[in-house]
């Protein structure tokens, strides 16, 4: 229930703003942008004297369009590291502090798409994408694909569009440790998971919506759904432009993974505050 409530939050706001439009419409969509396009992100906050902590999320996109091929390439990295501070006591008196830096996350996750137009509509699509997190249920996961895309509707504001087809997934489960307290003194041991591998089912659904003139909204919304593990992810923008090139986002990510190892949650969130900087077409 959990799973559902989440995904029907994050499609909720572009339901509210999602214009009519006639699916039987075969008209040829807009014109798209010719050549290379893309868009560039950079959240950074640091602390120091009492506390101190740095965090840093960084977004590259590349997208490439013409009349045959529609291609697209991402790269998403985010690190956080926070000062951990533990109290020294004699006595029963704390007498100072030591303290320790800690990684709190580190994440990158890269891949892309290449796809073959056969109408203006219509294309097919190879997709791979691959995503290492040190603190996820699972410490990476690739996936290779194939399928069909289509551009549902393309105007002036908004747009919408999809792909589906099957592909097969590789994903290394995090190491995780057992305490058995039958023992005198209780035994930790330290289990390796195995690397699994599945045939999967990939969907991405993308929606863009220019609200003003210099506001406009994205979501994007992916499924790898196997047999043994089913993995969702969905990042909604808000982005105001200040000029042509540069623009203000809120963002808020969420994944989750059906099949955990101990000590790791299904659903992971991430809220960013970015600045973003556009380059070629893209907007």
């Amino acid at each position: 229930m959990q799973r559902i409530r989440w995904i029907a939050a994050a499609f909720a706001v572009s339901a509210l703003v999602l214009p009519p439009f006639a699916f039987a419409d075969d008209a040829a969509p807009a014109t798209p942008p010719q050549g290379w396009n893309g868009s560039g992100e950079l959240g950074f906050a640091a602390t120091s004297g009492n506390t101190r902590s740095q965090n840093l999320d960084a977004k590259l996109k590349l997208g490439y369009e013409d009349d045959i091929w529609k291609d697209s390439f991402f790269l998403d990295a985010l690190r956080a590291k926070g000062e951990i501070r533990t109290p020294v006591t004699t006595d029963g008196v704390v007498t100072g502090y030591t303290s320790q830096t800690q990684t709190t996350a580190n994440r990158y996750d890269t891949g892309g798409s290449v796809g073959y137009k056969f109408s203006p509509r219509a294309y097919v699509v190879g997709a791979l994408r691959y995503d290492h997190d040190d603190f996820a249920p699972n410490r990476w996961q690739a996936v290779a694909s194939i399928g069909f895309g289509y551009l549902l509707f393309k105007d002036a504001r908004s747009e919408l569009s999809f792909e589906v087809g099957p592909g097969y997934k590789r994903y290394k489960p995090q190491d995780y440790t057992v305490v058995d307290t039958t023992t005198t003194p209780p035994t930790v041991t330290t289990v390796h998971p195995q690397t699994e591998g599945e045939a999967v089912a990939r969907a991405l659904v993308n929606y863009k919506l220019a609200i003003t003139g210099n506001t406009s909204l994205q979501d994007t919304f992916l499924a790898e759904a196997g047999s043994k593990n089913k993995y969702y992810q969905n990042d909604i923008g808000l982005a105001v432009s200040m000029t042509r090139a540069l623009a203000l986002k809120i963002a808020y990510e969420t994944r989750y993974n059906s099949d955990i190892t101990p000590g790791t949650k299904h659903v992971d969130q991430l809220f960013t505050t970015n600045i973003v900087y556009n380059f070629g077409g893209a907007k």
